[in-house]
């Protein structure tokens, strides 16, 4: 095994373009900074982060269900939950370039040189931070952040006006809340249950950045999950279990992953606990936030019954009263699980020709399932028995299909794009209908009856 964990972000970064997993937003025309596009690897495994993440959490289960609620949002709606008011980040310009920043995105300096410039000053100069563009000094007392809104405002209707004024949701969570009531009137549900959402989410991040993990459009996987009141504790602790487990499922190394719990001075107002499932990223730092699981109290149903003036309590009748359940929230983004799942996968091994690039996804997770090759390009026979297997496992597989270049060439592309097995069609298949299937990740190849390959691929993939 080659040590490939130095400069991993960049190679993975490299591949994801080079083998048309993701692009750069409007990138002719220069870019537009903090989007990307997803190109046709990309889509594939972003779809199969979200269906394995819909299937667990709601096709698998009888007490969540599934919404799909409007990305354009009232006004009223982000008011009453506080975005209007409170959704801010705090905003620095640095004197010397102008460039502004996120004041927890600005280098913190070294300790000794502190001391150094609060001696050579006669005072204490820890408020002084360096810009991570120019490398300036910049003097948060003499130059303090000041809040910025991070809502993405726009205009529904002909006329800009504040009449017209709303906002692109900046989470997914509150179409949610919005819709409980709907939930209850149409599917008559008994606590505990959630309500699961798959969504696009937009905020105007002060400095988007290390490729798609901060972005300003982005992809959330939310849940709500009702509980009645005294019980938050016992389900947060349920779910911080299932959703770490669902990431080494799914092939993190576990080794990668961690908890953060938030101390009481941390939590944001309407949380009384909340966990961050971290990640080994190695950008800034080296774990970060991949998921977050968070107990949100009764504050979002509470907030929108009182401004809507629609009662959104739960009538127990077991115990004969209405009251407002208490939620437990895990929130994950789709597109930094698609980092973690690439950075994860992504290593070097040593073989006869050299090393090779390969991505050791999850078989689940794989853009294609299978490649199917005939062993020469320029043989008519191979190539319509080939096309034939092809066809037949399309009918149940994404499989990809490659004719150029030697066979060596066609594993190595297949390898680099993660997908976990390959089938060649070569002249003894003529003689006896099978074909040799290679690992991917043992490289190891064996003879399969063509007529048992769908079933072998299943068991292996499924």
């Amino acid at each position: 095994m080659v040590n490939n964990e130095q400069n991993k972000i960049e190679k993975v970064v490299s591949l994801a373009k080079r083998r048309g997993f993701i692009f750069g937003g409007s990138e002719i025309y220069g870019g537009l900074g903090g989007t990307w596009d997803y190109g046709p690897l990309g889509v594939l495994l972003k779809n199969n982060v979200k269906n394995e993440w819909w299937e667990s959490m709601v096709m698998m289960r009888n007490d969540i269900f599934g919404v799909d609620a409007a990305i354009l949002t009232s006004v009223k709606v982000l008011e009453a939950s506080g975005h209007v008011s409170n959704f801010t980040d705090p905003l620095v310009e640095c004197t010397n370039c102008h460039r502004r920043f996120r004041e927890d995105h600005l280098e913190v300096l070294d300790k000794k040189l502190l001391e150094k410039i609060s001696k050579k000053l006669g005072r204490e100069v820890d408020h002084i931070k360096r810009c991570p563009h120019c490398g300036g000094d910049i003097d948060l007392k003499i130059n303090p952040s000041r809040k910025f809104n991070l809502l993405f405002k726009t205009y529904a209707g002909p006329v800009e006006d504040s009449a017209s004024l709303a906002y692109l949701r900046p989470e997914t969570a509150q179409g949610i809340f919005t819709n409980f009531k709907n939930i209850l009137d149409t599917m008559r549900p008994k606590l505990p249950f959630g309500i699961a959402q798959i969504g696009k989410a937009f905020r105007n991040e002060i400095t988007p950045g290390n490729f798609i993990f901060r972005t300003r459009e982005f992809e959330q996987m939310e849940l709500e999950f009702f509980v009645r009141p005294g019980e938050e504790k016992k389900h947060f602790e349920k779910w911080r279990e299932t959703r770490f487990s669902w990431y080494t499922d799914l092939g993190i190394n576990k080794k990668n992953l961690r908890f953060y719990d938030y101390p009481k001075e941390e939590l944001v107002h309407y949380s009384s606990g909340t966990s961050d499932v971290e990640y080994r990223f190695n950008l800034k730092k080296e774990f970060d936030e991949l998921e977050g699981i968070a107990i949100r109290n009764d504050y979002d149903l509470s907030h929108h019954a009182k401004s809507s003036g629609i009662d959104l309590t739960y009538f127990d009748d077991k115990e004969n009263k209405r009251f407002f359940p208490y939620v437990i929230e895990p929130s994950a983004g789709v597109d930094r699980a698609c980092l973690a799942f690439l950075l994860d996968a992504y290593c070097e091994e040593e073989d006869k020709e050299g090393v090779r690039m390969v991505l050791k996804l999850n078989p689940k997770l794989a853009p294609y399932k299978v490649a199917v090759f005939p062993l020469l390009a320029n043989k008519e026979q191979l190539i319509e028995k080939a096309i034939s297997i092809y066809k037949e496992l399309n009918l149940d597989f994404m499989v990809a299909w490659d004719d150029a270049g030697n066979i060596g060439k066609r594993y190595r592309r297949q390898d680099e794009v993660g997908t976990p097995f390959c089938v060649t069609v070569d002249f003894e298949t003529m003689e006896n209908d099978t074909v040799t299937v290679r690992d991917r990740d043992t490289m190891k190849q064996e003879r399969i009856e063509i007529k048992k390959l769908k079933s072998f691929l299943e068991g292996k993939i499924k």
